[in-house]
């Protein structure tokens, strides 16, 4: 999944010419607290909402004020998890997509990543979740694989996540079955430590509740 196939078009960018108090309006509005500034089809930087609060004269336009503008984007064939890096590490709330001539072709909202990660994650398909704990020397997916095949299951996506400067490991997978007692038992049977499991709906039931929580968090 490419940038360019993640474009939204239903949050505008800004001109140089428009205010803070219009760049304040539109953030609220679309519930961002970021957006690109283009001058004649081209990206300018990304202007933040602290930025604008900064403003001397809230009336004042973007090019009055000067304010700093984040120079953060992704090319058309940005892969999404390369997307998903750049959103993260530098807090953004959208990020712009340019193409090969450097011209601004549009934005990708955290709204429409979530979604597109719930779907290549295999999140909307039926089946459970497992969590498993182990060492990092101890991680092999082909053997973790050929144990759940055993049990006439299938891996439809995993995660790893490991705190920094940790040996250890949790390992999350989607699997194609619901019932997982059978699954979980052949696992411990071959010392793997299994952390938590989760029925599809009690899974289901936690992203929804976590998805909602995000979009508390950014109307505020």
């Amino acid at each position: 999944m490419y940038a360019s196939e993640l474009i939204s078009y239903s949050v505008p960018p800004l001109k140089l010419s428009d205010t803070g108090v219009k760049a304040l309006l539109w953030m609220n509005d679309f519930h961002v607290r970021h957006l690109p500034v283009i001058n004649d089809g081209k990206l300018l930087g990304i202007l933040s909402e602290d930025e604008v609060l900064n403003f001397l004269v809230a009336e004042s336009t973007i090019k009055e004020s000067k304010p700093v503008l984040l120079h953060k984007f992704v090319p058309a064939q940005q892969h999404l998890y390369d997307i998903m890096k750049l959103v993260v590490n530098f807090n953004l709330t959208i990020i712009p997509v340019i193409n090969n001539e450097e011209e601004y072709m549009g934005l990708i909202t955290i709204e429409d990543l979530i979604k597109k990660l719930a779907d290549t994650g295999s999140i909307t398909h039926p089946g459970g979740v497992l969590v498993l704990e182990m060492g990092l020397r101890d991680y092999s997916l082909s053997e973790i694989s050929r144990i759940i095949e055993m049990e006439n299951a299938t891996i439809l996506s995993s995660f790893i996540s490991s705190p920094y400067g940790n040996d250890s490991i949790e390992l999350t997978l989607k699997l194609n079955k619901e019932d997982l007692k059978h699954i979980v038992a052949t696992l411990e049977r071959f010392n793997y430590t299994v952390k938590s499991s989760f029925y599809e709906s009690e899974f289901i039931d936690t992203l929804n509740d976590r998805y909602e929580s995000l979009m508390r968090f950014l109307d505020v």
